[in-house]
């Protein structure tokens, strides 16, 4: 039977799905509106639709390591009641274990390609949501990949409310790797080194220190020296080499990792929900939404 615009609008309106998902259920019920709904339904892709506009900023971020190659990754949920169930926490390993295997360049291609079965990670996740009850998403992901010379070091904080994935070169000593990863999800460093800092952003820095000194009254003659002694405080904050070591304030991190003969090549900080609008609700709400369904 031949699949028409009015059909897809009309089951778009009853299920709220997507317009190819609409299509494909069309496609494959031969056009019988009734059985299309319901095929939907059993995909989980009505429901999952439904919960499409809700806010899923909490969830957990997970390190997973397989020899020369690591994957660090966000996946997010609705509420913190559900990113703590066990079902949830071995959705975030399958989701590490296919992304590590597949390496897929982009979220946009890792939802669409096979997941196990002939079924698309959107459509596992589709069914996850359905099963569970909350919007759940692959919010974004890293694969990280060394050489034998090298180290990986991951830390989870909280369970995985902070992911840390570290990459140190020219040291095989993991510790050291994992030391490094548990300082920069501590103290949140925005750069690895002073050169990795946009000059833009070192520019704007030194004339808002710049016009704190002249209101302060100091005299001009003196407060370019006092710029470049706040711009190294400035580095210290936002540098990883700079900073002092959280297990040994007395040295910096780069003479730290220095004393391995290594050098930090990389890392990545995934923090559950960072830059998204959190919703909110009360505990008891959250309590009552759980026992309802």
């Amino acid at each position: 039977m031949a699949i028409t615009a009015g059909m897809v609008k009309e089951l778009r309106a009853k299920t709220g799905a997507g317009m190819m998902d609409c299509k494909k259920a069309l496609t494959e019920t031969d056009g019988d509106m009734d059985q299309a709904v319901d095929y939907l339904r059993e995909k989980g892709i009505s429901k999952a639709a439904k919960k499409a506009d809700r806010v899923a900023a909490e969830g957990l971020s997970s390190v997973l390591i397989e020899g020369n190659k690591a994957v660090i990754l966000e996946i997010n949920a609705e509420t913190d009641f559900v990113a703590k169930n066990e079902n949830f926490q071995a959705l975030v390993k399958d989701v590490a274990s296919y992304l590590l295997s597949e390496e897929p360049a982009d979220v946009d291609t890792a939802l669409a390609a096979s997941f196990k079965e002939g079924v698309t990670l959107q459509d596992y996740l589709n069914d996850q949501i359905a099963k569970i009850g909350e919007k759940i998403s692959l919010r974004r992901f890293e694969i990280v990949k060394k050489s034998d010379n090298d180290s990986f070091g991951s830390y989870l904080h909280m369970g995985g409310r902070i992911g840390v994935l570290t990459l140190l070169e020219g040291t095989t000593d993991d510790q050291a790797a994992k030391d490094v990863a548990m300082h920069i999800a501590a103290i949140n460093p925005s750069y690895t080194s002073r050169d990795q800092v946009p000059q833009e952003e070192a520019d704007r820095e030194r004339e808002v220190l710049k016009q704190q000194a002249l209101n302060e009254g100091k005299p001009e003659n003196i407060v370019e020296k006092m710029v470049e002694g706040r711009i190294n405080k400035y580095f210290e904050q936002i540098c990883l080499l700079d900073q002092e070591f959280v297990k040994d304030p007395d040295q910096k991190v780069g003479k730290y990792v220095k004393s391995f003969g290594a050098e930090v090549k990389g890392f990545v900080r995934y923090e559950v929900g960072e830059g998204m609008e959190k919703r909110e609700d009360n505990f008891a709400e959250e309590v009552m939404s759980q026992v309802k369904k």
